[in-house]
């Protein structure tokens, strides 16, 4: 197994656990994450992305929380994993079970440099916000919303002592 697939494995069994501190030990200072709902640049955000997650999941929905990764693969420069996850939305307080596809670079010290998630964001937001969900959820308008919103929230997140 090459050494950058099993920063996946690390990172993942910390998602898995919630150890949002471990998952950040696994990222570039440098590093790039996007997704349908974030874009963020550098350990601070993207560590403090999953922070906030992870906080509000031990907060908010344990009870739900469950993390299943699959397909770890990884060579020296690129990598890739399936993951799904169960939990309960901290807005809305509905189950949700996103099925996510990650997509990874490393840099030359083993760390990732560039992750990108890719989830039908459609489905997610059926299950997270119900009826609008439903009704809006494959519009850009939502999608706008919902990014800007989570982007508000990791910033009050991030401000707090």
């Amino acid at each position: 197994m090459h050494p950058n697939q099993h920063t996946l494995e690390r990172f993942y069994s910390a998602f898995a656990r919630l150890d949002a501190q471990t998952m950040a030990s696994c990222y570039a200072d440098d590093v790039q994450f996007d997704d349908a709902v974030f874009s963020l640049r550098g350990q601070r955000a993207v560590a403090g992305m999953w922070r906030m997650l992870c906080t509000a999941t031990r907060d908010k929905g344990l009870d739900a929380w469950k993390l299943e990764f699959n397909g770890l693969q990884a060579d020296a420069s690129t990598g890739r994993a399936h993951w799904e996850a169960h939990y309960r939305f901290s807005a809305t307080g509905r189950l949700v079970h996103n099925k996510i596809d990650g997509r990874f670079e490393f840099n030359a010290a083993g760390l990732i440099h560039r992750h990108v998630d890719r989830f039908d964001f459609w489905a997610w937001s059926r299950q997270a916000l119900g009826t609008p969900g439903l009704l809006l959820g494959w519009t850009p308008f939502l999608r706008a919303k919902v990014r800007r919103q989570a982007a508000s929230n990791l910033q009050k997140f991030m401000a707090k002592p």
